[in-house]
């Protein structure tokens, strides 16, 4: 048995996967509590996500009626970005910025400008820091906590915090790495040089972790949380990743031709390369793999969570509120959302605000706006995977997991305005399952078995068929038009923007 672990932004999902048997028998979910405001500051307690991994833990263990002690290896996914800050005692000095938080845009600014722009950045670590990436948090913290800045001694991120509490190792591995802003994707090692643009920085140097291979063990569950968990005293912990490349290897993401998109509270579309390339779109987040490749990938920050405020003011459930949009017609007639509510990243707009554009008498009803809603939240997809396909990465078709993929009119809207197909997995935890399957590889490795990582996503990540939605020209057409409204309108309201 293989346990594969994802700490998400909303909850934290665990899954059990049985390599003989080659299916998840069992999953566990436990939500989390954000600390937020209106000026942009998304947090959570480290200490809440290991009560949560506990509490689906457990769930899971009772679902499969297994012994835990069965459980031979551990994989471990994470959001991507979020600062987890350590003390020299290894206890947590403050809430944990998140990869959502747009607090950080004036110092991510800055660093951009210091690096020399979106070229210089791109010279000096492979590819453009967004607000978002890790190091904008440092500087932040840096400037309004300073004496808690002093006392870093450890700075991980969130799958390398669980890792830390599974283990006691402080370590992390190149995928996750990518995403810090101090971090070299092409040469997949530290650029700890970056923190020079810091204020009194250098000593976090000396608090960057040791970066592992991603077949390799990182290390044994330690004895106390083995005890806790009813683990045997020989189960060992692999490099896990961050939850966009766990989520690639669940959905089969390992070799070129295939593409993995997340819905879920972000959104992410990525690809896999088996080298790095230089040429690719500044939107682009250049990310290193966790399977030893590259992850080329696009993020936006505003997805289901839209769905769900306008779903909640329209007093609708999610089957109401989808059937509404189903029935209003392509491109809302003339409605246009612009779903910033928490800025956004692709395209790059970290301060950004909503903005609902075109009301008419006509479009200014709970259909239209229902319509305009999955419209909107979908064309920064859209432009994204423009991007990736202008470097020529061309997908036969698009693997979609997390929430928002079991919406069937969502899919069939992906698929015209894409025009690519779209399938879900039939493990609804991709990045989940992708953390135990990552497990099961580096326990092959440390046995001497150097089993071929794309073999065992063969067999063990299905696809659902019955979930395949084939795009339709005509409809495709439609949505094209409307796309032009949408950059339209978008150009006009944020002139600032190169699309």
């Amino acid at each position: 048995m293989y346990l594969g672990i994802d700490c998400g932004t909303q909850s934290t999902k665990v899954v059990i996967l049985d390599a003989e048997k080659e299916e998840v028998i069992a999953q566990g979910h436990a939500p989390h509590s954000l600390i937020s405001d209106a000026k942009g500051k998304r947090e959570q307690n480290p200490e809440d996500w290991i009560l949560a991994l506990e509490q689906a833990y457990w769930q899971a263990v009772n679902k499969a009626a297994i012994n835990p002690s069965s459980i031979r290896a551990i994989g471990v996914s994470g959001q991507q970005h979020g600062l987890v800050v350590l003390d020299a005692q290894g206890q947590v000095i403050r809430p944990a910025k998140l990869w959502c938080d747009t607090e950080t845009a004036p110092q991510n600014a800055e660093l951009l400008q210091a690096l020399g722009g979106d070229d210089g950045s791109m010279q000096r670590l492979g590819l453009v820091v967004t607000t978002g990436y890790t190091l904008s948090k440092l500087a932040w913290m840096q400037q309004y906590h300073p004496s808690d800045f002093k006392r870093i001694a450890h700075l991980l991120l969130p799958h390398d915090f669980l890792n830390y509490w599974l283990t006691g190792q402080c370590m992390t591995e190149a995928g996750d790495a990518s995403g810090t802003g101090y971090f070299d994707v092409r040469r997949r090692g530290w650029c700890p040089d970056v923190f020079e643009l810091i204020p009194d920085a250098s000593h976090l140097r000396n608090a960057l972790p040791d970066v592992i291979d991603n077949q390799q063990m990182l290390g044994k569950v330690r004895p106390e949380v083995a005890k806790r968990l009813g683990l045997s005293a020989d189960v060992w912990v692999s490099s896990g990743g961050g939850d966009n490349m766990m989520a690639a290897i669940g959905t089969g993401n390992v070799q070129e031709g295939r593409m993995t998109l997340s819905l879920g509270t972000s959104a992410t579309l990525s690809a896999h390369l088996n080298t790095h390339y230089d040429g690719l779109h500044p939107s682009i987040a250049h990310f290193c793999s966790s399977t030893n490749g590259w992850l080329p990938l696009i993020c936006t920050m505003n997805l289901t969570g839209v769905v769900e405020q306008m779903r909640q003011l329209l007093n609708l459930s999610i089957t109401e509120f989808t059937d509404m949009a189903a029935s209003a017609p392509i491109g809302a007639s003339g409605l246009t959302l612009l779903p910033f509510l928490n800025g956004e990243r692709v395209p790059n707009l970290p301060q950004a605000q909503g903005q609902l554009l075109g009301m008419t008498p006509l479009n200014l009803t709970s259909a239209h706006m229902s319509r305009a809603v999955f419209e909107g939240i979908s064309y920064g997809l859209k432009y994204g995977l423009d991007c990736l396909l202008a470097a020529g990465l061309r997908p036969q078709s698009i693997c979609v997991t997390g929430g928002g993929a079991k919406n069937t009119f969502w899919r069939q809207l992906l698929a015209d305005l894409l025009r690519v197909e779209i399938v879900c997995p039939a493990a609804a935890e991709g990045a989940a399952l992708g953390a135990a399957i990552q497990a099961l590889w580096a326990d092959h490795h440390r046995q001497g078995d150097p089993v071929n990582l794309t073999e065992l996503t063969a067999r063990l990540v299905a696809l659902d068929e019955s979930t395949r939605v084939v795009p339709c020209s005509e409809k495709g057409e439609a949505y094209h038009e409307a796309y032009q409204t949408y950059q339209h309108r978008l150009r006009f309201q944020f002139p600032e923007l190169t699309l």
